[in-house]
């Protein structure tokens, strides 16, 4: 199988490529963030470029590792006919960027369009408040060879559109997923709008495509639409190629030059890729690759695990951040930049743990209540009761009371049931209100058993 892409993503702009258009398109009312520009009516011109769209493409492309062409930029005007296009063609520029990489798939370019109106068949109507948005689109080489290997390129991408600030995410993608088999006729599915749609819809063309072949039949080049809703693709059209477009330079637009100033002024503000920060916190913080990734999951995220390790041992931080952290966002469904949770907390907690005064079962409790707290660590430990951790003989008396009385436990033990010992260390740490540290109550627990 060979799967290359073209996703499309809405820039970060508060106004329109052409005109001065809000871009909340989907908070107002149908048709109303409109003009005669973006609706491309008779004698309507278009404004200069939006700036802050060329720089939110200049930084993406930068971001991708992707050279930047220097030459005059200009836009095209590319034809074709659908109820969402007015003029009957969309402006799209030559490539800004072009061979970059990310996750070992190269990026062939990255230019710039403006984003048609949304047309809905089922009701025959046309919402143009979204006609005339900033994007980009990314383009692919077919690099990816599974599902699995476009899955994981969709997310890697989807983190530093995040992180560079300058994109709304996936949940604005669109994407056109192009596969073939043994090097047969491409086949592209058009508008998948998630990484699991594209997953999705990946599985079941391919496994359209190999039944085929099975049969002795030929796979036709063409377009197909996925319906996620019943997980099949169904075909559309031909597939177009460029000539059908018929390019033309948009005489209304003059041509562009990208200069040293405008790259050097993105670089300067441009925030560090999520892949290049993981190699940095392996390499700086002497954690492991799984570890990073996690950490650099979302840039909040990892900008405080960097002032944590300022105060605290890296990779002891690290473990509690990607394990107990992460563990507590997940189950409340929570951003860590939406959980309230600062540097200053987590120091102040693992330092608790490192200095001993509360155990790891009592932090895995504390770490549990601080989210969007208005507690310290230290003071939700002391509202549980959860400081300090009991001495050794304490710890020896609540092992030999557990195992005396839960004598069926011990037998259980015995006759080599692992689950018996979790049961006796659950009632050990009842007895010491989980103040006992976990690795000697296991220790003194099996030496009490073994006698």
């Amino acid at each position: 199988m060979m799967c290359g892409l073209e996703i499309h993503v809405q820039l970060e702009t508060d106004s329109k490529l052409f005109c001065n258009c809000p871009t909340n398109y989907q908070e107002a009312p149908a048709n109303t963030n409109v003009c005669p520009v973006c609706l491309n009516q008779p004698g309507a011109k278009p404004f200069p470029t939006n700036e802050k769209a060329i720089e939110n493409a200049l930084m993406i492309s930068l971001m991708l590792n992707c050279k930047i062409d220097k030459n005059f930029t200009y836009f095209m005007r590319k034809h074709y006919d659908y109820p969402d296009l007015p003029c009957g063609y969309q402006k799209t520029s030559v490539p800004i960027g072009y061979e970059g990489e990310l996750n070992g798939v190269r990026i062939r370019e990255i230019h710039m369009e403006e984003d048609p109106g949304q047309f809905k068949p089922d009701r025959g109507i046309v919402d143009f408040n979204r006609s005339g948005i900033p994007l980009i689109e990314i383009v692919t080489e077919p690099d990816m060879h599974s599902p699995e290997e476009a899955r994981n390129f969709l997310k890697e991408l989807i983190r530093v559109l995040e992180y560079s600030g300058g994109a709304r995410g996936e949940g604005t993608m669109r994407a056109d997923v192009n596969v073939s088999i043994n090097g047969g006729n491409r086949v592209e599915m058009k508008n998948i709008n998630s990484i699991k749609g594209a997953y999705k819809a990946l599985n079941f063309e391919v496994i359209r495509q190999k039944n085929l072949l099975k049969r002795g039949r030929e796979v036709k080049q063409e377009t197909r639409a996925f319906l996620e809703s019943q997980m099949i693709t169904v075909s559309m059209r031909d597939k177009e190629n460029a000539d059908d477009y018929r390019f033309i330079p948009d005489p209304d637009l003059p041509p562009m030059k990208i200069s040293d100033e405008q790259i050097n002024k993105v670089l300067d503000v441009m925030p560090e890729a999520p892949h290049n920060k993981v190699k940095r916190f392996m390499a700086e913080y002497g954690i492991d690759e799984e570890s990073a990734k996690v950490l650099t999951s979302e840039l909040d995220l990892a900008q405080c695990y960097e002032e944590v390790a300022k105060e605290v041992d890296p990779k002891f931080a690290a473990k509690w951040m990607r394990d107990e952290l992460k563990r507590v966002l997940t189950y409340n469904k929570l951003d860590f930049a939406d959980s309230g949770i600062v540097a200053d907390d987590l120091i102040e907690f693992l330092n608790m743990l490192l200095n001993k005064e509360i155990t790891t079962k009592a932090g895995q409790r504390i770490i549990e209540q601080m989210p969007n707290s208005k507690q310290t660590p230290k003071q939700i430990a002391e509202e549980m009761g959860l400081i300090g951790v009991v001495k050794d003989d304490e710890v020896q008396a609540a092992a030999k009371q557990a195992v005396e009385e839960n004598p069926k436990a011990v037998d259980d033990y015995h006759n080599g049931e692992k689950g018996a010992l979790n049961f006796l260390m659950g009632q050990v740490m009842r007895l010491t209100k989980g103040k006992a540290d976990p690795r000697e109550t296991v220790k003194i627990l099996k030496e009490l058993l073994e006698e």
